[in-house]
């Protein structure tokens, strides 16, 4: 459509107009037990209108992209940016939080979606079910292929004008298997970017499988994980969730403001912490990183116009910077990062998490094995719990080995491990180099008021953690 055009023919009285025109198409095919569960295609679009007046921003979405639809929407969000401007604890300038950029991005693609059909796809699925398949004892196989093409446009009054085109792939696969009263899963749920279906392959594929199967034929007749204070080793898959819930929420900008405190909880990081907080160990660095190419939420501005950079937010340990966009640098006066991100176009921007990663060290996977005499090595989340402060949490993991001499020996189940943010990142003692470096993700991360479930990347390397609490019977 002629965004620009709809814009010109806007007839309110407001110090600033920005549109958002949102288009997702979104192809689901999966399979279950050898039985097809979804062939399915579905498209959503609308227009998203802000207005600023009097200092606050006000917010009216639809889904009809008639001049008529946007001029009445225009109308409404004027009227809701009144209103708040009565109650305001902080007034905006629209040079500060809304900058005139232009720019385009394209997720990186070499086969793209259409240039598979159903047929293909549903049979790669098939595929995946008979090598999950690979004993009696199993009771449960899934295999399913997520492709999303998004396309977003915003325009301004400023002279904002930005293209953004993405196509976000995601392909789990689970298989559980019976032996008596033990019942075990392998999965990979997380393996999420932006691509074309250039990865989904039968030999990835089978090869996924592969791994899955060997390993859930280990945990049917492994023992129980020990119940003691271990080093322990984590793999990238698991370091995604690790970073996602014990350093992302928690350094959400509008969550320590207090945004989020009566539905998602609030952080335990104050402001006084930014600059002071030793957060972890020297070897931690995290960093907001939407530029990393296909990784899951990589994008070149988010939906303020906000132009996105690798910033550091943690650098060797010390807490630096916060997530927060250009409106949350206005009221906290924190340096910002280009977060400020909207689910889908009925939904007003908020302070996300995009890409977020721990930088990878010089360790080889094998001199981190070597270091340790006793420990206990985990992968791929199962359950998880985390207190509304981001402070003390619980995870427990599929799938597990101990750690004896210097070598991975036996398997173990249910293995699980608890800590606190703090103490547990400060005794980071050995960093993966690039070699164990993964890039995972998930389209999930809840938060916000109506709720947004958006796309989020993690990347990290095998990390070795000291003296952390293990236990099993989970």
């Amino acid at each position: 459509m002629d965004l620009k055009g709809a814009l010109n023919k806007i007839n309110v009285t407001a110090d600033w107009i920005g549109l958002r025109h949102v288009t997702e198409e979104t192809n689901i095919s999966a399979v279950r037990d050898f039985n097809p569960q979804a062939n399915s295609r579905s498209i959503d679009s609308g227009i998203m209108i802000e207005a600023l007046v009097d200092g606050q921003f006000g917010y009216y979405g639809t889904h009809n992209i008639g001049d008529e639809s946007i001029q009445l929407a225009a109308e409404k969000a004027v009227s809701l940016a009144k209103s708040a401007s009565n109650n305001s604890v902080c007034n905006f300038e629209h040079s500060s939080v809304r900058p005139p950029n232009l720019g385009r991005y394209v997720s990186p693609r070499s086969v793209l979606p259409d240039k598979l059909s159903l047929e293909q796809i549903n049979s790669l699925l098939l595929d995946a079910n008979n090598w999950l398949k690979y004993s009696d004892e199993v009771v449960s196989i899934y295999a399913m292929l997520r492709h999303v093409n998004t396309r977003t446009r915003f325009v301004s009054s400023s002279g904002a004008d930005i293209d953004q085109d993405f196509i976000f792939v995601n392909s789990p696969i689970s298989v559980t298997a019976k032996d008596g009263s033990v019942i075990q899963t392998r999965s990979e749920s997380d393996t999420c970017y932006q691509a074309g279906l250039e990865d989904f392959t039968k030999i990835n594929i089978k090869e996924r499988c592969n791994k899955l199967t060997k390993e859930l034929s280990e945990l049917l007749v492994a023992d129980e994980c020990p119940n003691e204070t271990l080093p322990l080793v984590i793999a990238p898959d698991q370091m995604m969730l690790q970073i996602h819930e014990s350093i992302g929420h928690a350094l959400e900008i509008d969550r320590i403001l207090g945004d989020e405190k009566n539905y998602a909880g609030w952080s335990f990081v104050k402001m006084e912490d930014f600059g002071s907080l030793q957060y972890g160990s020297d070897l931690m660095n995290i960093t907001f990183n939407p530029n990393l190419e296909g990784e899951f939420a990589s994008y070149e501005f988010d939906d303020s116009g906000h132009k996105a950079q690798k910033e550091f937010l943690i650098k060797d340990g010390l807490l630096v910077r916060g997530l927060g966009g250009l409106e949350s640098q206005s009221r906290s006066g924190l340096d910002s990062v280009a977060n400020f991100r909207a689910s889908s176009w009925n939904r007003a921007p908020i302070d996300r998490m995009a890409n977020l990663n721990l930088e990878p060290g010089e360790s080889t996977f094998d001199e981190i094995i070597g270091s340790i005499d006793r420990g206990v090595y985990m992968e791929t989340n199962k359950c998880w719990s985390i207190d509304d402060y981001r402070r003390k949490f619980q995870f427990g993991c599929e799938y597990g080995r101990m750690i004896e001499g210097g070598k991975l020996t036996r398997t173990i189940k249910n293995p699980n491990y608890r800590s606190i943010s703090v103490p547990f990142w400060n005794s980071l003692s050995m960093l993966g180099d690039e070699t164990t470096f993964n890039m995972y993700g998930t389209p999930y991360c809840g938060k916000g008021e109506p709720n947004q479930s958006i796309r989020v990347g993690h990347a990290s390397p095998t990390c070795l953690f000291d003296n952390i609490e293990v236990f099993g019977g989970v």
